[in-house]
């Protein structure tokens, strides 16, 4: 278990990863997590200087920026990392899969309080979200690309855009999830969806104006 559980992971899990050991000495994703670990550890036993010592150490080595603080599960899968912020209060479950410049932020300044997310378990965040505030992301929920999401997220849900919009519920459990599959860019913006089907709907209104046209002519 440990952090040998988290290498098999991101082993199992990229598919330009050649080997376990390969993960152990290339990959900054868990390179940031032994820094975390480690600094989670100081954290917990009041060690708080030193604990953000090691923590900046970290960001510095691997572009990551994870907070002592925060509560990660096994199996994390930091892909690339450049960019990832996880907060203080940030808790985040198992299994989950985490891509470049992505943000687990706070909102407000009050000291003592929840003011991060909270993540369940086989999520997976595409590059480049910015999840905000004390809000709570359901067990198999894919984020999109570039999503901002400010509010509670539903189990299994597929969320894109800004704000975050749900696309997609599943209703039926799958054998593997998105943080296992990757399918974090398979899904639509429904923005797009909408003025495309309002694109078509002018285009028929437009078929009927021109036959009633004709008739009256």
């Amino acid at each position: 278990m440990g952090l040998l559980y988290d290498a098999k992971q991101i082993a199992a899990r990229d598919p330009a990863a050649r080997s376990v050991a390969g993960v152990i000495i290339l990959y900054p994703g868990f390179h940031a997590l032994i820094y975390y670990k480690v600094s989670h550890f100081f954290f917990k036993i009041k060690w708080r200087g030193f604990a953000r010592w090691i923590s900046e150490r970290g960001k510095f080595h691997t572009g990551v920026e994870i907070h002592p603080g925060a509560q990660i599960g096994k199996g994390l899968f930091i892909d690339h990392g450049a960019g990832v912020v996880i907060g203080e209060t940030a808790v985040i479950g198992d299994n989950c899969t985490i891509y470049q410049a992505v943000t687990l932020g706070g909102r407000g300044h009050a000291k003592g309080h929840k003011r991060h997310p909270t993540i369940g378990d086989n999520v997976l965040i595409g590059a480049g979200a910015k999840l905000l505030g004390d809000i709570t992301v359901g067990d198999n929920a894919s984020i999109g690309a570039n999503a901002v999401i400010l509010h509670d997220v539903p189990a299994g849900a597929t969320i894109v855009g800004v704000p975050g919009k749900v696309v997609k519920l599943d209703g039926i459990k799958t054998t593997k999830s998105h943080a296992v599959e990757l399918d974090h860019t398979d899904v639509e913006d429904p923005l797009e969806a909408e003025i495309r089907e309002l694109r078509q709907t002018i285009i028929s209104l437009k078929g009927e104006i021109d036959d009633i046209k004709k008739q009256i002519d």
